[in-house]
């Protein structure tokens, strides 16, 4: 047995099953050593940062390990991006770095890259696998760091190294999973306690940290009459379906959750580190439990701040909240939603089939058609908003994304992670065209490897994201630097062995969800949809309105000059928005 096949048996040891990457002259011992093995497959993906991506997604989906690879420097340096990902959203992967022959290190030979120095705000911990004897050592320390932290590692294989008989077995063990739950001391639930007792408005701010614990966050909420907004990473824990649930805040949020965790007596925030200092309030007594400490204070000043797990100090405290009768604050707010609500199912109807499409139209078709236990992944930019303003994750369904990292081209790689771990479940990638016209040469590995995700491409050959940020700063949509040139995706899935469907008329969304769902290809759904829809946030400062019509007069200006996209884009704004105000 060589280096590499130790390695190899030492990640099935923890229930890796499959490595994504991109093989190569460093690699090649290692795909060499999986040829005939049935327990770990190698994902052969186009590009390394997808398949970095898309274990992330596969780690965040398991709870578990999972690993990609790159040869030498060119290659793991394209994992970088999808690692930061996985670094963010704190989630457990070993990256594989081959690296040139021992002999050559350090003499700037070809494709040598000094990976240690560049990777170091990304790893947790690293190691250049010197000898091997040190190599099963290395490897059980970084997978224990990995687990653990919830952290990306990496390890650093010579390709002399990698061909060496194993030694070193007298360092195997099997890896160590602490069970450990971080419990606040009597005295910190004691100060929660008498806070929320003393308090009459009170709002509960429920992040990621609330995945174990959501029935005793839902329980709080209705016991202190609290209403529940929650963070984007948490949509899939707290449901905006849920009682007293008064959804998202934030710059995609809706105003029910925006004044009620900027108007109460008392904020609760649990399990988050929600970044967005401006969409939290600064007048406010505020209460903060992580199970990391470094988050207490991090993002608002913060009263009272307790280190422990939610579900733990939820149990802890229960007994000491006394129930509380007036419901005003909370009333008002869940009515406001619900009216939120409803104009948002309003102005999504298929009776509004202007051409071309809102957006909102197929996210409305699809939060009926997806199944309970959808997964669902979305990219960074204006698939967001449909996403968080159309889509209930109700029953077991998921939602991940780039939600940390803010990284684009991230939902169809991680629609690859989950389908490959969940062959039966139905995977969802909703994402812009800008976005997928990062990733979308590894349409081709779904196809190879029998993954049938769907992925909803929101076609208006333009950064809209972008553009919305940059007319709120005051400048004229720049169509140069905006614009997309975009195929046909339907016609781009079919050439590469999925499937796929044009859509450009509202009539035609239903079906085109229906022929996704039942396809047993990878399939794009290519949206034609309008590039001038807007969606206003929460709260518009004076600031952003100023800048939004600095930006509206230098295009008018513009479109009298005879500047046609400057004329085109404020006709759809112009059609877009009063579809919005009806």
């Amino acid at each position: 047995m060589n280096v590499s096949e130790q390695i190899i048996q030492i990640l099935k040891s923890v229930g890796v099953t499959q490595i994504w990457g991109v093989t190569g002259d460093a690699l090649n011992t290692f795909t060499d050593a999986l040829r005939d093995d049935e327990d770990i497959k190698w994902i052969a993906v186009r590009h390394e940062e997808n398949g970095a991506f898309a274990a992330g997604a596969e780690a965040q989906m398991t709870d578990n390990l999972a690993v990609c690879a790159g040869t030498v420097g060119p290659g793991t340096l394209h994992l970088i991006n999808g690692l930061y990902n996985a670094k963010k959203e704190r989630v457990p992967v070993l990256a594989i770095s081959g690296q040139v022959a021992r002999v050559n290190m350090g003499t700037n030979y070809f494709q040598e890259v000094g990976l240690t120095k560049i990777f170091d705000d990304v790893c947790a911990y690293q190691a250049v696998i010197r000898s091997a004897e040190e190599a099963p050592r290395v490897v059980l320390r970084a997978i224990q760091i990995a687990l653990e932290q919830r952290a990306v590692v990496r390890v650093e294989v010579p390709v002399d190294i990698a061909v060496e008989e194993a030694e070193g077995t007298h360092y195997a063990h099997p890896v160590f999973r602490g069970n450990a739950v971080l419990v606040p001391s009597d005295e910190d639930i004691n100060k929660i306690a008498n806070a929320i007792n003393e308090a009459k408005k009170i709002t509960i701010l429920a992040g990621a940290g609330c995945r174990n614990s959501r029935e005793k966050v839902l329980a709080l909420s209705e016991k202190i009459k609290a209403p529940i907004a929650h963070t984007f990473r948490s949509s899939d824990i707290i449901h905006n379906d849920d009682k007293n649930v008064v959804g998202l805040t934030g710059l995609i949020g809706n105003p029910s959750a925006y004044h009620a965790v900027m108007k109460p007596d008392l904020l609760l925030m649990l399990g988050t580190d929600f970044p967005y200092s401006n969409f939290l309030p600064d007048d406010v007594k505020i209460i903060q439990v992580d199970t990391r400490a470094e988050n207490i204070g991090n993002r608002v000043k913060v009263d009272i701040g307790v280190q422990g797990d939610i579900l733990a100090t939820l149990q802890k405290m229960d007994a000491k909240i006394l129930p509380k009768n007036d419901t005003e604050f909370l009333d008002t707010l869940v009515e406001n939603f619900k009216k939120w609500k409803k104009h948002k199912e309003e102005a999504s109807s298929l009776k509004n089939d202007e051409e071309p499409l809102h957006p909102q139209l197929f996210m409305n078709v699809l939060n009926k058609k997806a199944s309970d236990d959808a997964c669902f992944t979305v990219d960074v930019g204006e698939s967001a908003i449909w996403v968080a303003h159309h889509l209930t994750l109700h029953g077991e369904r998921r939602l991940l994304g780039s939600f940390n990292h803010g990284s684009m081209a991230v939902g169809f790689p991680a629609a690859m992670g989950i389908q490959s771990v969940n062959p039966g479940r139905q995977v969802w990638a909703i994402v812009g065209d800008g976005a997928f016209g990062m990733c979308m040469n590894d349409f081709i590995t779904a196809v190879r490897y029998n993954w049938p995700a769907k992925i909803l491409v929101y076609n208006n050959s333009q950064l809209g994201f972008v553009k919305i940020e940059m007319e709120e700063a005051g400048y004229a949509m720049a169509d140069e630097a905006l614009g997309l040139q975009n195929p046909n995706f339907a016609e781009y899935a079919k050439l590469c062995g999925g499937d796929g469907v044009r859509v450009e008329h509202a009539a035609d969304i239903e079906k085109a969800i229906e022929m996704a769902i039942a396809s047993p290809k990878p399939f794009i759904i290519d949206a034609i949809t309008n590039p001038g829809e807007l969606s206003l946030p929460p709260n518009i400062t004076l600031e952003e309105a100023w800048g939004f019509g600095k930006s509206k007069v230098k295009e008018i200006l513009l479109s009298v000059e005879g500047d046609k996209n400057q004329k085109n884009n404020l006709m759809d704004e112009i059609k877009a928005f009063f579809h919005n105000s009806k």
